[in-house]
């Protein structure tokens, strides 16, 4: 097996294992953090996007040099982004906040 299909696969077992159980599918969980980054933000950002910086987070940390294990969640957070650009993104439940003048104005019912 190659290198990198070591990594896609460790990244595969982190994103298809026991995290979905510990904090949620990604929807929920991707929604949760893009609400949060939204009031802080004053903006609207979504669940795709969120793994989108994350992913970012990962590279940036590699400029310091080579660590396995920011490749592997790179890897796995780049895949959840392209799940989460193709699927609604909030549950029913979720709290939402509609942006007005880059402020979080009011809960969205």
């Amino acid at each position: 097996m190659t290198h990198r299909a070591k990594i896609l696969q460790e990244a595969e077992k982190l994103i298809t294992g026991d995290r979905e159980k510990a904090y949620g599918t990604p929807q929920d969980n991707f929604g949760r953090i893009a609400t949060g980054w939204s009031v802080i933000l004053g903006q609207t950002v979504t669940a795709d996007q969120v793994a989108l910086c994350m992913a970012w987070l990962k590279i940036a940390r590699l400029v310091n040099g080579p660590h396995e294990d920011s490749y592997v969640d790179g890897a796995a957070y780049m895949a959840l982004a392209g799940e989460l650009s193709s699927v609604s993104t909030l549950s029913p439940d979720m709290v939402r906040y509609e942006i007005v003048n880059g402020s979080p104005a009011r809960k969205v019912d």
